[in-house]
């Protein structure tokens, strides 16, 4: 009989009305801060649109050094009237570069570019960083130096005469832009040089972009042609294509062979995509 007691005595205990049960507060989230930065999708990138973030890393998926990538510039057009340029295949030799902006504290050139605001690597390597000035209307390129002062293939240092326009915001299609500068006293690579460097640009489409990890919906497509005109040696020409998006700058870019007579080239010596 003792043990047959026992369950039903747990159970008048488990029902006391009399127990105090202690009253718990509401769950509180983690207060989240809002993005600085949100696609509004109208047609066109302004240059708040285009902060610099300092310290993020952004990273690209890029063809090895040396190789070359079939690219599609020209698009298609879907059954909607809508401009698709399809750069999603994921290719098994991909590499992946990670770029970084930052300021010019100790930086060593930093006295030569007193406007400057910012830097970032020109080339993937990361031996080569460009200097920036963002004025609120234009996207000045002021030149570029070696990352190090004094590196094993020799020192970099240009300063443009006339700072380069990069981007004219607002960034819309049919804006187009030309920027040239000569070059004095520099020196590339420990050897002096002097050259004129003229950029065509313009921004002449808007459509989806595919990639092998995201899609841009309203991808901005902004042609550059690049012409060099050193003072020894004979000129070139170099054309880039690059697709750029609100709050997230170029999320791709195309770059040719010298001298190729083609805008819609169909070999890219680099292929950089944002991804993984």
């Amino acid at each position: 009989m003792i043990i047959r007691a026992l369950p039903i005595l747990l159970l008048i205990v488990a029902c006391d009305p009399n127990r105090t049960v202690p009253e718990r507060n509401a769950y509180v989230p983690q207060a989240v801060a809002p993005l600085e930065c949100v696609p509004n999708l109208d047609g066109k990138i302004e240059a708040t649109e285009l902060k610099t973030a300092f310290g993020v890393p952004v990273r690209y998926l890029v063809n090895p050094a040396g190789t070359r990538r079939p690219v599609d510039l020209a698009g298609v057009t879907d059954g909607a009237g809508r401009r698709v340029w399809q750069m999603a295949t994921d290719y098994a030799d991909d590499q992946v570069a990670t770029i970084t902006a930052a300021n010019l504290e100790g930086k060593w050139y930093r006295a030569s570019f007193p406007t400057a605001q910012f830097t970032a690597p020109l080339d993937l390597a990361g031996s080569i960083e460009g200097v920036y000035l963002n004025d609120g209307s234009t996207l000045f390129l002021l030149g570029y130096a070696s990352k190090e002062e004094a590196p094993a293939l020799g020192k970099t240092l240009v300063v443009y005469s006339t700072p380069i326009a990069t981007f004219r915001f607002p960034l819309e299609p049919g804006k187009q832009w030309v920027s040239s500068s000569e070059v004095r006293n520099a020196t590339v690579r420990g050897l002096p040089f002097a050259d004129r460097d003229t950029y065509q640009q313009r921004v002449d489409a808007a459509g989806t972009l595919e990639l092998p990890d995201v899609a841009f919906t309203q991808a901005m497509r902004v042609r550059t042609t690049l012409t060099i005109e050193p003072a020894v040696g004979a000129s070139l020409t170099r054309r880039q294509v690059g697709f750029v998006f609100e709050c997230f700058g170029e999320v791709a870019r195309a770059v040719s062979a010298d001298n190729e007579p083609n805008d819609d080239f169909t070999q890219t010596t680099e292929l950089r995509r944002l991804g993984f």
